[in-house]
């Protein structure tokens, strides 16, 4: 693969929803979303493992697809975290994400039901938790509430993570 290329795709379906605070499934026209609240900061985790087509040269970039379930105003915030399972790297009883990465005061759509797609840089190494190639990992999705000012339901349509 060659930098730019998309190396993983995530849909609702793809949640295994965290012990507190998860965003929960719903439908919208017979599509499937996760709904992230509004006022409390609701997660996703998604499991996968890195393409053996990572170069792991580079940093990859994360892509949130997402709708508003009624706010067509004022913006929304979206922080996402790796935590690198590996080959015995992580204990899997405990958690072990990095810090986060945002993308802050991004306007909603005009228009309710309308994606978005907003993107989260990571570079290679510590940022992203050093998952290299062929490694097992989780990337944790958060609607940061407590920061933007967008009311109701944010979607998340997919997940898209690409080699930058």
């Amino acid at each position: 693969m060659a930098s730019g290329d998309t190396l993983l795709v995530f849909t609702p379906a793809h949640n295994e929803p965290p012990a507190s605070n998860p965003a929960t499934l719903d439908t919208r026209n017979q599509h499937t979303v996760l709904d992230f609240d509004a006022t409390t900061n609701e997660s996703a985790v998604f499991k996968g493992i890195m393409p053996r087509s990572y170069s792991g040269t580079t940093g990859i970039t994360v892509f949130l697809h997402y709708a508003m379930s009624s706010a067509v105003a004022d913006t929304i915030d979206w922080d996402a975290a790796f935590e690198r399972i590996g080959d015995q790297q992580q204990d899997i009883d405990s958690d072990g994400f990095a810090a986060v990465n945002s993308v802050d005061n991004t306007t909603v759509p005009g228009t309710s039901g309308n994606i978005d797609i907003v993107s989260i840089a990571f570079t290679d190494g510590a940022d992203m938790d050093s998952v290299a190639a062929a490694e097992s990992f989780r990337l944790k999705i958060t609607r940061d509430a407590a920061s933007d000012d967008a009311t109701g339901d944010a979607e998340l349509f997919a997940v898209e993570i690409k080699e930058t």
